[in-house]
């Protein structure tokens, strides 16, 4: 059985609490080297040595002194977010958002743009676009652009191919290869949803939860599975396809196949088979807003189709709170009754007493922040070898 020297076991433990303590200077800075050895467990002779690693790699300051409660007052540091950025993006069926973040996940810079065809030869080129433009408005940091996230709505295996997305009609579209041959940086490449559910869980509504879903809603519907703060994928990676559930026994058939999935019910495209006025969210807000009841009607209908799908995630995983994000964020006024209404209807009283219904606080900007923070988790994942050597 192989074993690993001494040598290493202590390597390996120092990579692992240098990552303790960056992550409690980044979620808590500033603080002194004593509140970090009080917050992790850590004694202070190695809470001192890996932060002069983290000094030393620039990604910790030194900022002065705080208060003190007896003694010398206490030399105080902070996480050093403009060391690098990172970019974010959200490919949607009829649209790619960009941001760029600092290492914080704060955005710096936003680009958004159209898209009017949807192959991957068409919409290819505006990504790159958009890439290139986020990458040519980063200031000038220590690290520079160290890497780039990608939500797609899709299917998307480990190695950052779109398997399948119906509702762009991509398959087998090595993505993550693409961009990192392209710009030659890391690349992380995951479903729009559950990139959506990382950005609530880190920077939004979910801060607060250990167990939640986020359910992004759309011209299609995807959601992202939380579990004791963790992104749940399945055994071959794929959870969260609940938009395809079928909520309609003989209901009409779906891109993917399959009939009456949740999402012909539930999302834009059930606008999209009105047709005009009401080809958007937007479209159908604007005019129940000016007094339309016909649109205040249609998107009650699918507050009600939201809240049949979601009384099934509700007595399926029993979480602490429900959160619907991505284009439905602007619908919440004429939707959310509708939903508590089927939710309380369709669902076990043990299983929604204390769950929260909660529209993202990030709007429609959950996948690229969460996308941007992929970007970054990564990078500070291959630099722990580095500044604990």
């Amino acid at each position: 059985m192989h074993r690993l020297s001494g040598t290493g076991d202590a390597a390996l433990i120092r990579r692992i609490n240098t990552a303790i303590v960056l992550e409690c200077i980044r979620n808590e800075s500033p603080l002194s080297r004593a509140r970090i050895s009080e917050r992790t467990g850590l004694n202070k002779a190695t809470v001192s040595s890996l932060v002069a690693g983290l000094i030393d790699a620039g990604l910790v300051s030194e900022i002065g002194t705080g208060e003190s409660s007896g003694g010398r007052k206490p030399v105080m540091l902070l996480f050093n977010a403009g060391a690098g950025y990172a970019i974010g993006i959200d490919v949607g069926v009829n649209y790619i958002r960009g941001l760029l973040t600092d290492l914080a996940g704060e955005p710096a810079a936003r680009r958004e743009t159209k898209i009017a065809r949807r192959s991957p030869e068409d919409v290819l080129p505006i990504l790159y676009d958009v890439i290139g433009g986020l990458i040519a408005e980063a200031p000038p940091s220590r690290y520079g652009i160290v890497g780039i996230g990608v939500g797609v709505s899709g299917i998307v295996d480990d190695g950052g191919t779109i398997l399948f997305a119906p509702n762009l009609e991509w398959r087998d579209v090595p993505l993550g290869r693409m961009l990192e041959e392209r710009f030659h940086m890391p690349c992380v490449i995951d479903n729009e949803a559950n990139a959506g559910a990382a950005g609530e869980l880190r920077y939004g509504a979910g801060r607060g939860f250990a167990d939640q879903i986020y359910v992004s809603v759309g011209i299609g519907i995807g959601t992202g599975i939380i579990i004791n703060r963790e992104l749940y994928r399945g055994t071959s990676g794929f959870s969260g396809e609940l938009g395809h559930m079928s909520i309609e026994a003989e209901g009409r058939r779906c891109s993917c196949g399959n009939l009456g999935c949740w999402e012909l019910y539930a999302s834009e495209k059930s606008l999209l088979e009105l047709g005009e006025p009401y080809a958007s969210f937007e479209a159908a807000c604007a005019a129940a807003e000016s007094g339309d009841g016909n649109a205040a009607r249609v998107l009650e209908t699918i507050g009600g189709y939201l809240g049949i799908g979601i009384a099934n995630i509700v007595n399926i995983f029993n979480p602490e709170a429900v959160i619907l994000g991505n284009r439905i964020s602007i619908a919440e006024r004429f939707v959310r009754g509708a939903i508590e209404r089927e939710i309380e209807h369709r669902t076990q009283a043990h299983h929604r007493n204390g769950m929260r219904l909660l529209f993202a606080e990030l709007g429609e900007h959950s996948a690229v922040r969460g996308a941007a923070g992929y970007a970054i988790s990564r990078f500070f994942d291959s630099l722990n070898g580095q500044t604990s050597g």
